[in-house]
């Protein structure tokens, strides 16, 4: 099952904002305490794995920025 564009520019930005951080996946998913495969998994696009929006407003704080700045700046 693949995920759709809006879930893939999710993840997309939030893998580039952690990869600007230097954050590792096992370090993210640590921040969310998940396992960092549940990472691999949400960040492979076959994959129906996808952050939860809890997860995003965890991820928000840590990054401290809005759970907005997840989101795409146009409808896709």
């Amino acid at each position: 099952m693949s995920k759709t564009p809006i879930e893939l520019e999710i993840i997309d930005i939030i893998r580039k904002k952690r990869e600007s951080n230097n954050l590792s996946q096992a370090k993210l998913a640590n921040v969310l305490n998940v396992t960092p495969g549940y990472i691999g998994q949400i960040e492979m696009p076959n994959s129906p794995s996808m952050y939860s929006y809890n997860q995003l407003n965890q991820l928000a704080k840590y990054f401290c920025c809005s759970p907005q700045d997840f989101l795409p700046k146009k409808p896709l």
